[in-house]
């Protein structure tokens, strides 16, 4: 039994090195340094562009087996360009108490001011810290805490990418997280076996749709416009569609609404042609989910009833 945090690598900015332009090339032994940590695994050597599902589901068995031998928590380390969506993947299927934590880096360890160091062992304290607990899946970069559910990389390179539409859940103070909220989260979705390719799909103006004619999957997300509208083109496709298309709002921040306006392809209508709403789930979150709920097999509509809704 092991009460210290498990930390593994997937690769990323944090591991990037090179004379001129950098790759990723350091393994997790590499960046723990002198850090009090337990187990500790390079899983993966690649931009965080390039997970995918498959190497995720091995990440989220191998930090569940860390709890499983006794480890107060788990830090995932990996690129930012998709940490806001393996963070929600792992908070979707999370069953424990014991946090996992996401982290990275902005700048690779040749620039000055380099986060990483400072990213990685922010990232251990909290997932070692009692008050963590119960929160699920949490980012941390810049000091800043961050649900898994509402943080997205607002940034291409600034050292504050990343946000939270509400806020941020914490930071972290002299060593320590502190929370401006109580824990609260859901129950864990099922472990998939396997998690179905979705499409992402931005309605745009002068969007006819007929992208969703073309498709051969078994689920969509359609990021739409405002509080979830599309073009009348766009709607009659998704009435045509012979899988289940989500809707989520392409803004960043707020709600797909449900009864608002009555136009063909507004929210309203959208519904009545069998659309499911996403609600608080911006797109990206919104294709996770949408891809964890038909590879498990659960009811996505029920699904997003209650992921998509404030808690």
């Amino acid at each position: 039994m092991d009460s210290r945090v498990a930390v593994a690598s997937l690769g990323g900015t944090i591991t990037m090195t090179g004379s001129g332009a950098v790759a990723p090339t350091l393994g997790a032994q590499d960046l723990v340094g002198g850090l009090e940590v337990g187990e500790i695994a390079t899983l993966a050597t690649i931009p965080g562009a390039s997970l995918t599902f498959a190497t995720l589901l091995e990440t989220f068995d191998w930090a569940d087996q860390q709890i499983s031998r006794g480890a107060a928590g788990v830090v995932i380390i990996q690129g930012t360009d998709t940490l806001e969506e393996t963070a929600y993947f792992f908070d979707c299927l999370w069953p424990h108490d014991e946090p996992v934590v996401v982290t990275g880096a902005m700048r690779h360890p040749g620039l000055p001011g380099a986060d990483g160091p400072a990213n990685l062992a922010a990232a251990v304290a909290v997932a070692a810290a009692a008050n963590s607990r119960g929160r699920g899946a949490l980012l941390v970069l810049n000091d800043e805490i961050h649900a898994a559910r509402w943080v997205r990389k607002t940034h291409s390179s600034l050292m504050n990418a990343f946000a939270s539409f509400p806020g941020a859940l914490g930071l972290q103070v002299e060593g320590a997280p502190r929370y401006f909220h109580p824990a609260h989260r859901l129950q864990a979705l099922p472990r998939p076996l396997e998690a179905p390719a979705v499409p992402l799909i931005e309605a745009t103006v002068d969007d006819d749709g007929a992208i969703l004619d073309w498709l051969d999957v078994q689920g969509v997300v359609v990021a739409a416009t405002g509080a979830g509208h599309v073009s009348q083109g766009m709607a009659e496709a998704i009435s045509r569609a012979r899988f289940p298309v989500v809707v989520a709002s392409r803004t960043g921040a707020g709600t797909t609404f449900r009864n608002t306006y009555g136009f063909t392809g507004s929210e309203s209508d959208l519904i009545q042609r069998g659309a499911i709403m996403a609600g608080w789930l911006c797109p990206r979150k919104a294709r996770v989910l949408l891809r964890l709920a038909l590879g498990s097999e659960s009811p996505v509509e029920d699904v997003f009833a209650v992921r998509g809704g404030v808690f």
